[in-house]
């Protein structure tokens, strides 16, 4: 069982943003199967007009930004973790929070992602479809679902 108490998770900052995008790049970068879409400077523009001011968005970790969430309603739009940090809690910590506070969750995750595809099923996460690969990056994709019990 993952300790999610490994991690403080708190509402993110603007001041964040940089942190976040940066936990991104790096994933897409050290990412093998992973088709850079587009560029560092495009992801860190989208973080700082999209998705931190329309999307609920949690910061993890025990010095400083080790991991995030964001969360469009009931879905999880983004969950990545600096790769140091992967394992111990630092992602299970922002989605608890998104569970305690919704009944439902849906999240997208790519076919080739094993290691987040278990993860997922770990936190109770069933598979809901799989596509052929619809989106900008062209890869097979499986959108999963959560339900709180009772």
């Amino acid at each position: 069982m993952i300790d999610t108490a490994t991690a403080d998770v708190r509402r993110a900052e603007p001041a964040d943003i940089l942190d976040c995008a940066a936990i991104k790049n790096a994933w897409i970068d050290a990412t093998e199967w992973m088709p850079r879409v587009h560029s560092a400077e495009d992801v860190t523009r989208y973080y700082r007009e999209t998705v931190f001011p329309s999307r609920e968005v949690f910061v993890a970790g025990t010095a400083g930004v080790e991991g995030y969430l964001a969360l469009d309603g009931e879905e999880v739009t983004a969950l990545f973790v600096a790769e140091a940090r992967r394992g111990g809690g630092v992602g299970a910590a922002p989605l608890a929070r998104a569970k305690a506070a919704r009944g439902r969750l849906e999240l997208w995750t790519f076919v080739a992602n094993e290691r987040a595809r278990r993860f997922y099923a770990r936190e109770g996460f069933v598979e809901l479809r799989q596509t052929k690969g619809e989106n900008e990056e062209g890869l097979p994709d499986v959108l999963r679902g959560w339900e709180r019990d009772g």
